[in-house]
């Protein structure tokens, strides 16, 4: 798939619409060995009914220490996406709607599209992909979301004791403005040990979107893009979030160019800090082949340094893939560690990060991919020189949910968490729960 070369009016469809595809048999590739599905048990947490609590969640959740779950729907609410809070309350779960937000007039933020974040100072932090006052034409997604985007900050009420349904404050930290900071922030951003914040905007800057950093300053924070993609070997529209590795590095990715001058396929790069500003390295281009393409997802590090990701399409399936890039003297060597079934250019692959349990077994979910079509949640499992697949539950588009584009987050005792974007009861999407 190909991004207009101009500035954009519109966010990226494939993120918003379904796509209708058959899941396919799953064939082995490479030194992975495809093996019978070793389903987990799985309990749906919440429904979501499209009122005051939210609809479709397209992001993962995050827990605190005393095991409570936060996140965001992108839609319901006051119209334009809610944050929440679930409560375990005796053999069930009690959802909060921390926030509803307002969108256009209110200039609050519209569609949050990336997980909360708990910030070192115990404040959750969460971005919104549209909305905050910045009616900017090339920053219009659809009817009702204007702006750029905002990061913004949640504190509970002020007066106690707080009730199921007490909304808490936001704040706005930020509002994107598109030139030069970037636009439609989407994914989760990560502190640094000094408070700083590290994101991305898919689009803005020099068009191509932006890395950017937003640091305390007084009362307040500052920014600047401390990357603008180019469109060129470097790639452009990062939907990505980053993450750092021990040496205080970030890494990427970008949906999109990188490859030839066609617009395809995406990158995966890093960025070097080294005093007096960032300098980036492309790591990856893929080619819009066996490799896959359009990253949506970041990548993970393990300890010895070996990066892995995801890309939505293409592979030798058509379904999108998961990769390993391992360091290689001065650069970085890339094989793709499974490919998913599906059809090429038709996004039915992972749209978020992977997770890594203690014993390196890497887990993920796909869109549309899994025995019914609807997606599913996977884990790989190192096996000699190779991996070995496991679909540990496929969604059936019914009561289960279907279609989740989350990142998934462990617990202390091993279980699983994260979300569906359509589905359950309701049709709204689901908060799942899955145990070993």
């Amino acid at each position: 798939m190909c991004r207009e070369q101009s500035r954009l009016r519109t966010y990226s469809v494939s993120r918003v619409s379904g796509i209708a595809v058959l899941a396919l048999t799953i064939a082995f590739f490479m030194a992975v060995i495809a093996t019978p599905a070793a389903q987990a048990q799985y309990t749906v947490l919440y429904n979501f009914s499209g009122g005051a609590d939210g609809a479709n969640p397209h992001v993962g959740v995050t827990l605190d220490s005393g095991g409570n779950i936060y996140g965001t729907a992108y839609a319901g609410g006051g119209g334009y996406g809610t944050a929440f809070k679930l409560v375990h309350r005796g053999s069930g779960w009690v959802l909060n709607p921390l926030y509803s937000f307002k969108g256009k007039g209110a200039n609050d933020g519209a569609g949050p599209d990336a997980g909360i974040v708990i910030g070192p100072d115990g404040i959750l932090y969460g971005t919104t992909i549209s909305g905050g006052g910045n009616e900017d034409p090339y920053c219009h997604i659809f009817d009702g979301y204007y702006g750029c985007g905002t990061v913004f900050s949640l504190r509970p009420p002020p007066n106690r004791p707080e009730t199921p349904f007490s909304p808490w404050t936001e704040t706005l930290v930020y509002l994107f403005t598109f030139d030069p900071d970037g636009a439609y922030p989407r994914n989760s951003f990560v502190f640094d040990h000094a408070g700083n914040m590290y994101g991305t905007g898919a689009n803005g800057g020099n068009v191509f979107g932006v890395v950017w950093e937003l640091s305390p300053s007084g009362s307040g924070w500052s920014e600047h893009a401390i990357y603008t993609f180019m469109g060129r070997s470097d790639g452009g529209t990062p939907e990505s979030g980053v993450s750092f590795d021990s040496a205080g590095n970030l890494y990427g990715t970008t949906s999109a160019w990188g490859y030839g001058d066609t617009g395809c396929c995406g990158t995966v790069f890093q960025l070097v800090n080294s005093g007096s500003g960032w300098t980036e390295n492309t790591l990856y281009q893929f080619t819009d082949g066996n490799d896959g393409s359009i990253p949506y997802g970041g990548v993970i590090a393990d300890a010895a340094g070996n990066l892995y990701g995801t890309t939505t399409t293409d592979g030798v399936n058509g379904g999108g893939t998961v990769f390993e890039l391992s360091p290689s003297g001065s650069g970085y060597t890339y094989q793709t560690i499974y490919s998913f079934a599906g059809t090429a250019g038709q996004q039915v692959g992972p749209y978020d990060d992977l997770v890594m349990d203690s014993a390196g077994n890497l887990y993920g979910t796909t869109y549309l991919d899994g025995r019914y079509g609807w997606g599913n949640v996977f884990k790989l499992t190192p096996s000699g020189s190779g991996w070995t697949y496991a679909s540990i539950h496929d969604f059936t588009g019914g009561t289960d949910g279907g279609s989740p584009r989350c990142r998934l987050v462990f617990d202390s005792s091993g279980n699983l968490y994260g979300t569906t974007s359509i589905g359950g009861a309701n049709g709204y999407g689901v908060v799942f729960k899955l145990a070993p």
